[in-house]
C-alpha cells in the first residue's frame, strides 16, 4: 500500500494488485471515517486491510473489464455496499451495480464530493471520478498516452474525453491511472501538445504514446 495523501481531510491510498498490475484506489473522508473503493482488480484481503477502521459506502467502477474487476464479487459480498458503475459496464458485471452513474452526477463520501466524468473510448461506460484534487481515471489516460483503444472511431472518442473534460481540469489536478503511477493534468497537457503537434495516420488506434506515436 502507497500513501498518495494522508491529511485532515482526506486519506489516499493505491495499491498494485493483479497479475497485471492494476490499481485499486482506497479514499477515506478523515472526518467522518467514511471510505470507498475504486476498481478491484485482485487480493482482496489487501483492500479490506486498508479499509480498517473505516465505514465502506462504494464500491466506484472505472469500467468492466477483467483486469479491474476480478476480486469485485468477493468484494462485494465482504463489504456489503453498492457499486456505482456507468450502465454501459454493466452487461460485462456478472451481477448488476446498485447506482447507475452518468456524467456530471456528484455523489458524497462524508464530507468529499465525488464528480463523475463519463469518458469513452476505452471502454463504452470508462468513468473517471473526481475527488477533490484527484482523479480516478482508470484506463482514460496514463502517464504517457491514452488508454488502449479497439479502433480509430475509439481513438478519436478518448481523445475527445481526455482534451475534452480532463484537460478542463487545474493544471495541478493529481491524475490516479488504473496502472503505473500517479501524473498531472499539467504533465499530460504537455506530453499531447508534442503529439498534437505532428500529422497522424486516421487509422491511429491500438496502444498510443504522446511522445512517440
Amino acid at each position: 500500500m502507497t500513501d498518495i495523501v494522508n491529511n485532515n481531510d482526506i486519506r489516499i491510498e493505491s495499491m498494485q494488485l493483479g497479475p497485471w498490475g492494476t490499481n485499486t484506489y482506497t479514499v477515506v473522508c478523515r472526518h467522518t471515517r467514511d471510505s470507498l473503493v475504486v476498481d478491484a482488480p485482485a487480493s482482496v484481503e489487501n483492500i479490506v486491510a486498508s479499509l480498517k477502521d473505516t465505514n465502506p459506502a462504494y464500491i466506484l467502477l472505472t469500467h468492466g473489464h477483467s483486469d479491474h474487476t476480478g476480486a469485485l464479487a468477493e468484494l462485494r459480498s465482504r463489504l456489503k455496499v453498492p457499486l456505482a458503475a456507468h450502465a454501459a459496464e454493466s452487461h460485462s458485471l456478472r451481477t448488476p451495480p446498485e447506482i447507475l452513474l452518468n456524467d456530471g452526477d456528484i455523489m458524497t463520501l462524508g464530507n468529499l464530493e465525488i464528480k463523475v466524468m463519463h469518458t469513452p473510448g476505452h471502454t463504452p461506460g470508462g468513468l473517471c471520478f473526481k475527488i477533490g484534487n484527484y482523479l480516478f481515471a482508470g484506463d482514460t489516460i496514463f502517464p504517457g498516452g491514452p488508454g488502449r483503444t479497439a479502433s480509430p472511431d475509439n481513438f478519436r472518442q478518448i481523445v475527445d474525453s481526455i482534451t475534452g473534460k480532463i484537460f478542463t481540469l487545474p493544471d495541478d489536478t493529481v491524475i490516479c491511472p488504473g496502472h503505473g503511477n500517479i501524473t498531472t493534468v499539467k504533465k499530460a497537457k504537455e506530453e499531447y501538445a508534442v503529439f498534437a503537434s505532428h500529422p497522424h495516420s486516421p487509422n491511429l488506434c491500438g496502444d498510443v504514446l504522446w511522445l512517440s506515436s
